[in-house]
C-alpha cells in the first residue's frame, strides 16, 4: 500500500531571534503531530523574501508589514493572517550619546547624528520606514545620512569600525553591538513608534483559499510557541539558542527582554498602527497608492485560534 505524501509548507523567515520560527524549527514533534513537512528558509531582510512569494517560492514567511505592503504593491498575492511581535525598532550608538528618556526629547536626540550616518536593513524595512519617518518630521533628512545594508548584523560592524555612527534595528542588533564594542540604546523600542507592528505572519492567498486548515494548524503552534516567549523566557531562550547554534541562552534571553510584547493576535491597534504606516509608505513613494484593510489582512484565521483578548 502506498502512503499518502504530506504536505509540505514552505515557511520563510529572517534572523531575528524573537520571532517564532526558532522555537518551531527542528521540532520533530510537531512534524509527527501535525503530518506536515515543514521547509525553513532564512533571508537577510524583508524585501528578499518578497520575491519568493513573488516566485511562489513560499507559502507562508514571518514579515515587517512596510515590505509586505510594498509586495502587494507589486502584485505579489498575500495577506497577514496573524502578529507576532509589536515595538520592536529601535536606536543604537556609542555610549558618548545621550539617551532619550522622555518622548518629548525625540528631535534633540536624534539632532545628536547631524551630519553623520545612521545604519537601517533594507529600503521599505519596516526600520527604514520609521527612521525615515522621524528625520523628515524633524527637517533632519538633508542634515543625516541614512546608509541600507542587506544584512542587520553588518550594521554594527560598521558601527564598531567607525563607517557608521548609529544604528537602527532590532533589539538583536542592539545585543550583537554590545558584544563587539561599548554601545548602549539610544532610542528605545517603546519611545520609537508606540504600538508598531515588528512583524506578521502573511500567507499566500491561493493557500488562504485551498488550504485555510493548514494555517490555521500553523498558527496553533505560532500561539503556544508566542506563549512560551512571554511567559517564560528562560525556557524559550534555551530552546532558541538550540536553533541558533551560534548564540548562547544568556544572548537570547537579553535579546527577549529588550521588547517582550509577543502575541499573535491582530488587534486593532495592531491594524491601526499597520494604516499609519501605508500612509507613510505613500508620502516615501515607496507604494502607488493606499490600501484597503481587507487588501493587507484576512483575520478570520487567526480569531478561530485567538479568540481572547490580545496580550501585547
Amino acid at each position: 500500500m502506498i502512503k499518502p505524501v504530506r504536505p509540505t509548507l514552505k515557511i520563510g523567515h529572517l534572523s531575528t531571534a524573537y520571532h517564532t520560527n526558532f522555537l518551531l524549527m527542528n521540532d520533530k514533534k510537531l512534524e509527527k503531530k501535525s503530518k506536515i513537512k515543514f521547509q525553513w528558509r532564512m533571508f537577510g531582510t524583508g524585501p528578499l523574501m518578497m520575491d519568493a512569494f513573488k516566485k511562489r517560492e513560499l507559502d507562508i514567511g514571518y514579515l515587517g508589514l512596510p515590505p509586505a505592503i510594498i509586495g502587494i504593491d507589486n502584485s505579489v498575492p498575500i495577506k497577514c493572517v496573524a502578529g507576532g511581535h509589536i515595538e520592536g525598532t529601535l536606536l543604537i550608538s556609542h555610549t558618548k550619546y545621550n539617551s532619550l528618556n522622555i518622548p518629548n526629547e525625540f528631535s534633540d536626540i536624534l539632532e545628536q547624528f547631524q551630519n553623520t550616518t545612521i545604519g537601517v536593513p533594507s529600503k521599505g524595512s519596516i526600520h527604514d520606514v520609521i527612521l525615515n519617518k522621524y528625520l523628515t518630521k524633524f527637517d533632519l533628512i538633508n542634515t543625516i545620512s541614512i546608509k541600507n545594508y542587506r544584512s542587520p548584523e553588518l550594521i554594527a560592524l560598521d558601527l564598531k569600525d567607525g563607517k557608521i555612527e548609529a544604528g537602527v534595528g532590532t533589539p538583536s542588533l542592539a545585543i550583537f553591538s554590545s558584544t563587539l564594542m561599548n554601545s548602549k540604546i539610544i532610542i528605545p523600542p517603546r519611545f520609537f513608534w508606540p504600538y508598531n507592528p515588528s512583524y506578521g505572519v502573511f500567507a499566500l492567498e491561493e493557500l488562504i483559499v485551498r488550504n485555510p486548515e493548514v494555517i490555521e494548524l500553523f498558527l496553533m503552534y505560532h500561539k503556544k510557541a508566542s506563549t512560551l516567549l512571554r511567559m517564560n523566557p528562560k525556557k524559550a531562550a534555551s530552546k532558541i539558542s538550540k536553533n541558533i547554534k551560534v548564540i548562547t541562552k544568556d544572548y537570547v534571553e537579553a535579546v527577549l527582554k529588550i521588547s517582550p510584547r509577543y502575541c499573535i493576535s491582530l488587534s486593532k491597534d495592531y491594524i491601526d498602527t499597520t494604516m499609519e504606516f501605508m500612509k507613510i509608505l505613500g508620502e516615501l513613494d515607496y507604494i502607488k497608492r493606499n490600501y484597503d484593510v481587507r487588501e493587507i489582512f484576512y483575520k478570520k484565521l487567526v480569531e478561530n485560534i485567538h479568540p481572547e483578548k490580545e496580550h501585547y
